[in-house]
């Protein structure tokens, strides 16, 4: 029982029975899936949308995460709670070889059904679990900025009753990112696996361009951030280390999104004189910002605290070599042979090392062959959906006992490329 992109890779190679909200049961339809076949739908929004609404009212449109998923909290549990009694025959039965919990990553919610697998002799797989990413002490505004001031009280749910049930009984526990992996207690560590969450496939992209150091001759150079409007993901930063740049006509830039900070963005692009030089396009669809990507040289996405940052991995994929923070996914998505990583500073000495790095690249855009080939080498060999299933394979036959060997494929993912088994280090 696991969730929407994990079911499509994983189906691929097992038998996999989904279990989800009825929120998703259209676009399930959509895709050729059968309720009662391939998935089984289970109604909670009459408790989940009124929170939602809530903490829209409270904290404004895509803020107030934490207090988001407290609120939400009796939902999740609810979930398990109807799902357990449409499954506990079928569970008894071995009908399931696994059970895999996939939603929410939030470590918050603890889940009644690992407890109740575990009496049954069905193994339980918890996660990714994500979170545990400090707000940047560089920063301290940002926490405000986003509606966050609940989140001082998060480590609270480290007390709730079933936090502690919930990772004793698990089989296996995937963690998505260092942070998360850091808060894992030292008793849990060996059943604890790193995989990040984010992945990608192939097959909705667009073909890469081939790179050669001769199609950066006599143009300017391609930047585009991707991503929402808001304080945290830094493209005031950007705007401000590019500008000379963008002024004098070797570099363009493209801002793929929406949000509360756009009027203030384009104002701040107006007051340093680089207005023609900045294309504000909005927010787009997956399949046309994937387009957009076809174009550009470099991806600058200087987020300062970022758990995914799965547009990191798409432009990747792309042959896009990403310019990131290197703190939280982005820094672990990508690497310093395929990208470049700035360290966390307060902000004159961020924008100070993104402005040097893209004058360095606009006087050597050559360099950016080999780290776009070595990033698409690194996103299918990790990231792409196929060999994902792979690795969440490699777990459940841990678990069910088909090896003694638990998987690792280190944190983050090696460089290396030896072209071994998903299974092995």
């Amino acid at each position: 029982m696991v969730g929407w992109s994990h079911y499509q890779a994983v189906a691929r190679l097992a038998d996999v029975h989904l279990v989800t909200r009825t929120r998703n049961v259209a676009a399930l339809r959509r895709v050729g899936l059968k309720e009662g076949d391939d998935f089984t739908a289970i109604d909670t929004e009459f408790v989940f949308e009124p929170m939602v609404r809530l903490v829209r009212f409270i904290s404004g449109k895509g803020r107030g995460w934490t207090l988001l998923m407290a609120l939400t909290l009796p939902s999740y549990l609810l979930f398990e709670h109807l799902a357990w009694r449409r499954f506990r025959r079928r569970l008894r039965s071995g009908q399931f070889d696994v059970v895999h919990r996939v939603t929410p990553v939030s470590p918050a919610v603890p889940s009644p059904l690992a407890s109740r697998c575990r009496r049954l002799k069905v193994p339980f797989v918890l996660g990714p679990l994500n979170g545990g990413l400090a707000w940047p002490k560089q920063y301290p505004e940002l926490r405000h900025n986003e509606r966050e001031g609940f989140s001082r009280f998060r480590d609270v749910f480290k007390l709730l009753p079933g936090y502690r049930r919930t990772r004793e009984a698990a089989n296996a526990i995937i963690v998505g990112g260092r942070s998360a992996l850091a808060e894992i207690p030292r008793r849990w560590r060996a059943k604890t696996i790193y995989l990040p969450e984010n992945g990608y496939d192939p097959a909705r992209f667009p073909t890469p361009p081939v790179r050669t150091a001769d199609a950066y001759v006599a143009r300017p150079l391609r930047a585009i951030f991707i991503g929402r409007l808001v304080p945290y993901k830094g493209c005031d930063l950007l705007l401000e280390a590019a500008a000379a740049l963008i002024a004098s006509g070797r570099l363009t830039l493209d801002i793929i999104g929406d949000g509360p900070e756009n009027g203030r963005l384009r104002q701040l692009a107006a007051d340093l004189g680089i207005e023609t030089g900045v294309r504000f396009l909005g927010e787009c669809c997956h399949r046309v910002s994937m387009q957009h990507l076809v174009g550009v040289d470099i991806l600058t996405f200087p987020s300062l605290r970022e758990f995914g940052g799965a547009v990191v991995l798409e432009a990747m994929a792309m042959g896009v070599v990403p310019i990131v923070v290197n703190y939280g996914g982005p820094g672990e998505l990508a690497s310093p042979d395929c990208a470049f990583l700035l360290q966390m500073k307060e902000r004159s000495g961020l924008v100070h090392d993104l402005r040097d790095i893209l004058a360095g690249i606009v006087a050597d855009p050559a360099q950016l062959v080999g780290r776009a080939e070595r990033g698409m080498r690194r996103a299918r060999r990790f990231f792409a959906w196929p060999r994902k299933a792979e690795q969440i394979l490699c777990v459940y036959r841990w678990v069910v006992g088909r090896t003694d060997i638990r998987p690792d494929w280190g944190a983050p993912f090696s460089d290396v490329d030896d072209g071994g088994d998903a299974c092995s280090a």
